[in-house]
């Protein structure tokens, strides 16, 4: 079956999107599984919200601790007092960028568990406001500067932004093949690639459509090594097990 709209009636009125993203990422493990050589082990990866937790415990006001402000010659402090700190420049009401992150982590374990490719299913948040774009963004480009291969699959139709056009413009590229309004839905695989002194950017992109059997993206484990990463049989897998019509 091809590709619903879980973002939309009536679907979104029956099942919530966080279900199939959620169990999205394991049924790529297990279909590439059978695909992957001995020394590759991939799993599944779902983070939601904040990147890191505070002790607050941490920032609980605590008694004033004097300093030495100077020596006597011999080790020992001549004056102390309470260090007050200026006034801040900028002081306002903000919120910490955070997304949610569902993915597929593919390690080389001959090599200490070394990345080499991450699939990333963008979220509605991932794409709501420019900070979370960027952020999302820059976690690709970090990525693939580590020369980890990189694919992204957007499904969201509910945010009219492609997350791969905006990859490419960070690094100052344009895919010819996209047009001048680029799919909101999409997949495609990214990697850089050390050739003849040079990096050598290559990309794989296949807009994506309601309705629309997904695609088969090459999944990059080492510069002559892919696997297929078979889009449309995991998905209809998971909508499978979730119920999803």
């Amino acid at each position: 079956m091809p590709l619903r709209d879980h973002f939309h009636p009536p679907l979104d009125n029956k099942r919530s999107w966080e279900e199939l993203h959620g169990q999205w990422p394991a049924m790529l493990v297990i279909n590439l599984s059978n695909k992957l050589p001995p020394r590759y082990a991939a799993g599944p990866h779902v983070h939601l919200g904040a990147y890191f937790e505070i002790d607050v415990a941490s920032y609980e006001e605590e008694e004033a601790t004097p300093f030495s402000m100077g020596g006597d010659g011999e080790g020992g402090g001549v004056a102390t007092a309470v260090w007050a700190p200026p006034q801040p420049t900028l002081t306002v009401a903000t919120d910490l960028p955070v997304g949610d992150e569902y993915e597929v982590r593919v390690y080389d374990t001959k090599h200490h568990r070394r990345l080499v490719a991450a699939v990333e299913i963008v979220s509605p948040s991932n794409k709501d406001r420019p900070e979370h774009r960027s952020m999302f963004v820059a976690k690709c480009a970090a990525l693939l500067r580590q020369q980890v291969s990189v694919s992204i699959v957007d499904v969201v139709t509910v945010r009219p932004f492609n997350l791969y056009g905006e990859l490419l413009d960070s690094m100052g590229q344009v895919d010819p093949s996209v047009p001048a309004e680029p799919p909101s839905v999409y997949a495609a695989t990214c990697r850089l690639q050390r050739a003849d002194d040079a990096w050598r950017l290559e990309t794989w992109m296949y807009p994506l459509g309601v309705g629309r059997t997904l695609p088969t993206l090459p999944l990059w484990l080492a510069d002559n090594l892919a696997v297929p990463l078979e889009l449309e049989a995991s998905y209809e897998e998971t909508c499978r097990i979730l119920r999803i019509v």
